[in-house]
């Protein structure tokens, strides 16, 4: 039972899928912090020259002011914190933006690495192989039709 265990668990590492998980994880907090400064040190201070230094992370709906009592808060202001909201939609935007930008650019060069006519690519082996295949049995099919005629 362990020794099965294991020899699955070897298999699934060395085909690279934790690798590939790794690399997934390692890349998205490195995104994520770009997308971090690419919002408050580039899309914000613009926003704010815009909107007279407007800041969305502040803005509150107040549904009970804080009640305090000798500088002793008895009770907890209740605020609606939509300012956050608005900030995490802007960062969901370009980083949905971005992430469709990079993966169309990556469908454009997978479209272009499995077509086998384009010769300023190379093909990977396995697309080249099955175009190989599929000229042979193209060629198979034909001259069973010649003979049948």
């Amino acid at each position: 039972m362990k020794s099965n265990f294991f020899k699955e668990f070897k298999e699934f590492a060395i085909k690279g899928n934790m690798i590939d998980i790794a690399i997934g994880v390692i890349v998205g907090a490195a995104f994520n912090k770009v997308v971090d400064v690419l919002v408050k040190k580039v899309i914000a201070p613009p926003l704010s020259l815009l909107t007279d230094d407007f800041n969305f992370e502040n803005k509150k709906i107040v549904l009970r002011h804080a009640l305090s009592v000798n500088d002793k808060v008895v009770k907890e202001e209740v605020a609606i914190g939509y300012g956050e909201l608005i900030t995490v939609l802007i960062n969901f935007l370009i980083i949905s933006c971005t992430v469709f930008i990079i993966i169309r650019l990556f469908n454009r060069l997978r479209t272009n690495a499995e077509d086998t006519n384009n010769k300023k690519v190379t093909t990977p082996k396995d697309i080249q192989l099955l175009t190989d295949l599929k000229e042979i049995m193209q060629e198979q099919n034909q001259l069973l039709k010649n003979q049948k005629k």
